[in-house]
């Protein structure tokens, strides 16, 4: 049989691509991941006092989280199809960070110079990144299972994104039971375990993700 013919047998009827799968696949994955991840930070670490929420820390922490989630979802979405445009949801994201790096360095150099570091470190700097990557692992695994069922071109990149995803949605969680009130803290290290979370998914991206 010649390549055209079977060309012209397997797209005979075909009609158009669905519209919206992507969203159709990741928005449960991610929705789901949120509510594990939540789930397990509390229950590991206890909510953070009601009180707080009084406060801008806590809502800065998950707007910060949930648009990026949102950004790299849509990231994710893009890497996900084959040659679809992805500069401008990647522009969204990075720009996301940027505004809480920008916020989280003025909150520092708003600080007493004497209380700058502990506004940076906090009391959870080291254990921070590492408890919002494990928080982003049943994200992980769900956005992974959900972007295979799809047609990534580039599984390197389509993991990351979808590690970012996951990341995000893992500090969501991961903001109701922290108790750090500094928004450089935030920026720093929160920030750092959602990349850990992307490379992870880069990593694992490259085998799973391959057609």
């Amino acid at each position: 049989m010649k390549t055209d013919t079977l060309i012209g047998m397997l797209a005979r009827n075909a009609g158009p691509a669905p519209r919206g799968l992507a969203a159709r696949r990741l928005s449960p994955a991610a929705i789901a991941g949120m509510l594990l991840s939540a789930g397990a930070a509390i229950a590991v670490f206890g909510a953070i006092p009601f009180g707080m929420f009084a406060t801008g820390t806590p809502w800065i922490k998950m707007a910060y989280a949930g648009a990026l989630a949102l950004t790299a979802g849509w990231l994710t979405a893009r890497q996900s199809r084959p040659a679809a445009a992805v500069a401008t949801p990647r522009l969204a994201a990075m720009a996301v960070v940027t505004v809480m790096l920008a916020v989280g360095g003025i909150s520092f150099f708003a600080a007493p110079a004497g209380a700058r570091l502990e506004a940076l470190l906090g009391h959870s700097w080291l254990s921070c990144p590492w408890n919002v990557l494990a928080l982003s692992l049943p994200a992980l695994a769900a956005s992974l299972w959900a972007v295979r069922g799809l047609a990534p071109t580039r599984p390197r990149a389509a993991g990351f994104a979808a590690g970012l995803m996951a990341g995000s949605v893992g500090a969501f969680g991961y903001s109701l039971a922290c108790p750090e009130a500094s928004a450089a803290f935030v920026a720093v290290w929160y920030t750092l375990g959602i990349a850990l979370t992307g490379a992870v998914g880069a990593l694992l991206g490259r085998k799973v993700l391959r057609w």
